[in-house]
């Protein structure tokens, strides 16, 4: 990889190149070129070489990508190479829903613990793994490390488990509570906001054309 700082946009699109390879080596497809990647994708053949160059460029003209080998090479950008396990913390409705998502696996993320408050909830097992009491959260992510906290969790207490999951080793923490989260600079957080989402389909659907 260039020594050079990639912009957030780029880093954004990578997971949507990713998916998409992945969708071109499932028809069996072995090579393609940026110009019909741009045709599949709706961006534009100059956005994806511009992008790809970021990393070494991947091609080769004339011949176009190997899709396996792209693949591949995004993966480990993506770090995906390494695989990644996860804790939840918080399983109510959507906890369950992300316990029980198959994608996870399928691009080496893989859940190995599970946390709540809920007595109703402590002990049950879901997708294979018991739901532990949240109030071991630190003892037990000591004893048995992961790299990524999922939090579910209502915002009024998403910061006072971030800043227990850290107390506990965790460098990495995937926020779906509604509020932004104060952690040290050597933590990485990925905020999720659904209701973005919703709003940005609202704008589109504003201002699209009509017929």
């Amino acid at each position: 990889m260039k020594d050079q700082k990639i912009s957030i946009a780029v880093i954004r699109r990578l997971p949507r190149y990713y998916r998409y390879l992945n969708i071109l080596i499932e028809e069996g497809t072995d090579r393609i070129s940026s110009a019909e990647l741009s045709h599949r994708m709706n961006v534009t053949a100059s956005q994806i070489r511009q992008d790809l160059n970021h990393f070494g460029g991947f091609g080769q003209q004339g011949y176009g990508y190997n899709v396996k080998y792209l693949h591949s090479e995004i993966g480990k950008v993506l770090g995906l190479d390494k695989g990644h396990s996860m804790a939840i913390i918080g399983i109510g409705n959507f906890g369950k829903a992300l316990a029980r998502n198959k994608d996870f696996a399928s691009n080496d993320f893989y859940v190995k613990s599970m946390f709540d408050s809920d007595p109703a909830v402590i002990g049950r097992e879901i997708s294979g793994i018991t739901v532990q009491d949240a109030a071991h959260l630190v003892t037990s992510l000591k004893e048995d490390p992961v790299d990524i906290a999922v939090l579910t969790v209502p915002k009024d207490v998403a910061a006072a488990l971030a800043d227990k999951v850290i107390e506990a080793g965790v460098k990495a923490i995937w926020n779906f509570a509604h509020c932004e989260l104060e952690v040290p600079d050597n933590i990485v957080v990925e905020n999720v906001y659904l209701v973005d989402s919703l709003m940005r389909l609202s704008y589109n659907d504003s201002h699209r054309p009509h017929k």
